[in-house]
């Protein structure tokens, strides 16, 4: 009889309440292509972790959170969306076929079907969101008490759409009335998780 041998490190991502014997860590690729907005890509960096944490999500997963300017996301939202102009937040959800690219306010995802995860070898990409912090900035002050704690500044903006987006690459949407109450309600609990734990 041999001994078995090192856990699959290739594991799918598990849900909260099953255990996690893997080490590692959920990668976040946080990338800033643009220089109108000075930003702190650290920051965002935990945002994204904690949200997916607390959304579930272990195992060997991979997201990239990228800022751009409004050419760049003008482009993102013609090319992928069949929108004109920029917009503040896109999100591209890649591992799930049954997930359309989304977008704020409209044309966003669909929840995927719950299904049984299946290894692959590599880590799970979960997807890009782009964030246009310039069209964040001009939004600010309109959506100021969208959320307890958003003040109308651009960095209160930006979380939120930080977190908007990964809740689309996630599967939520908010077409519907009870998904658009849903969706917001998981933005003010993440939301108020990360402004008292900062």
């Amino acid at each position: 009889m041999t001994a078995p041998g090192p856990p699959d490190r290739r594991a799918t991502p598990r849900r909260a309440g099953e255990p996690v014997d893997q080490p590692w860590e959920v990668e976040v690729f946080v990338a800033d292509e643009q220089a109108d907005v000075q930003l702190d890509l650290t920051r965002y960096r935990s945002l994204c972790r904690q949200v997916l944490e607390a959304e579930g999500v272990r195992g060997e997963v991979e997201m990239a959170l990228v800022f751009v300017d409004e050419p760049a996301m003008t482009e993102l939202n013609v090319t992928h969306m069949g929108g004109s102009g920029p917009t503040d937040v896109l999100a591209f959800p890649i591992d799930d076929h049954h997930v359309r690219a989304g977008r704020s306010p409209d044309h966003a995802s669909r929840r995927p079907p719950r299904r049984e995860p299946v290894p692959e070898p590599g880590p799970l990409l979960l997807g890009d969101v782009a964030v246009c912090p310039t069209v964040a900035v001009r939004n600010a002050r309109a959506n100021a008490g969208s959320f307890p704690g958003h003040r109308g500044e651009t960095i209160d903006e930006i979380d939120l759409l930080v977190v908007h987006g990964i809740l689309h690459i996630l599967g939520m949407d908010h077409a519907e009335d009870d998904e658009r109450r849903e969706m917001q309600a998981a933005e003010r609990l993440h939301l108020a998780r990360f402004r008292s734990d900062s």
